[in-house]
């Protein structure tokens, strides 16, 4: 005679295990016993606290690609540099792969909400800052804005692009009788700094020179709500002494613009760096 199966006690976990649709006697008993084994080794673990690991707080520089870092450990930053020595550190702080860019760095004195102290200029650097700018000139004058180096010229031309916003100039010329025709657009190329303005030279009565100089290097600075000038000096491939004529020329303009209402301490500082490299303090009272 066979032995019947041995008759489960219905408690209340196999209770809701069956009625879950596991009904066979083996796969209750494996539920139960993993219900079991589940339960002791939450008691045994509620008393201790979790493993706390201490997230470790990296300084910007470690932050940094090895390559950085390396570059990094050349610059002493508690030192303030002489212009020469300025000069031959900048061209080995290039990180990147490419030609990088120097950028000079200069924070002044000055509120400019006060409209004396809103620093602004433009001048023509004396090797330029190596980045050749695509020009656009609004004039009907087509021949002398061909011959002297333009990209895009004509009134048609120029309007066509800008109502299809297709701005592929990067700075637009043009003469103080053509104005009035562009203040329609006022808003689609203020916003994205391409407003002619004779205070950057992109209005002008004679369209070649204001060409060439654009073409030769001519850019424009300005502060931003902080005081603190930016602006492209040249490239990491630079001679030495071309950087420096450069950066010359820029303080000299920076110091004939100084307001009047500026006594004293100008200048603040003044910091050299290539894009994406760390920066180097000059001593701006050398020069």
């Amino acid at each position: 005679m066979e032995d019947k199966p041995k008759k489960i006690t219905k408690d209340k976990d196999t209770e809701s295990f069956a009625k879950a649709g596991k009904r066979s006697v083996k796969a209750v008993q494996e539920k139960t016993a993993l219900v079991a084994k589940e339960a002791k080794k939450a008691d045994t673990t509620s008393d201790q606290p979790p493993k706390i690991v201490p997230k470790k707080n990296r300084t910007k520089l470690e932050k940094r690609s090895k390559k950085y870092r390396q570059i990094a450990e050349l610059v002493d930053k508690s030192k303030v540099y002489e212009l020469d020595e300025a000069m031959t550190l900048v061209k080995k702080l290039n990180p990147t792969k490419f030609n990088a860019t120097i950028e000079l760095h200069i924070a002044l004195n000055v509120d400019p909400k006060h409209a004396d102290q809103n620093i602004r200029d433009n001048l023509v650097l004396p090797f330029g800052n190596g980045k050749i700018l695509k020009v656009g000139v609004f004039s009907d004058d087509e021949e002398s804005a061909k011959q002297a180096g333009a990209d895009f010229y004509g009134l048609d031309t120029i309007i066509n692009m800008i109502e299809k916003n297709n701005l592929e100039f990067e700075i637009l010329i043009t003469t103080p009788n053509q104005m009035p025709k562009l203040a329609k657009y006022a808003k689609i190329l203020g916003p994205k700094g391409l407003m002619p303005n004779p205070k950057s030279g992109t209005v002008a009565t004679d369209l070649s020179r204001a060409i060439t100089e654009v073409k030769k290097g001519k850019i424009e600075y300005r502060v931003d709500s902080y005081g603190i000038i930016h602006l492209a000096l040249a490239k990491a491939d630079f001679p030495e002494n071309h950087i420096q004529e450069n950066l010359l020329a820029v303080m000299t303009s920076i110091k004939n613009n100084k307001p009047q209402s500026v006594k004293s301490n100008y200048i603040k500082s003044v910091y050299l760096t290539t894009t994406m490299g760390p920066a180097i303090k000059l001593n701006f009272n050398s020069f």
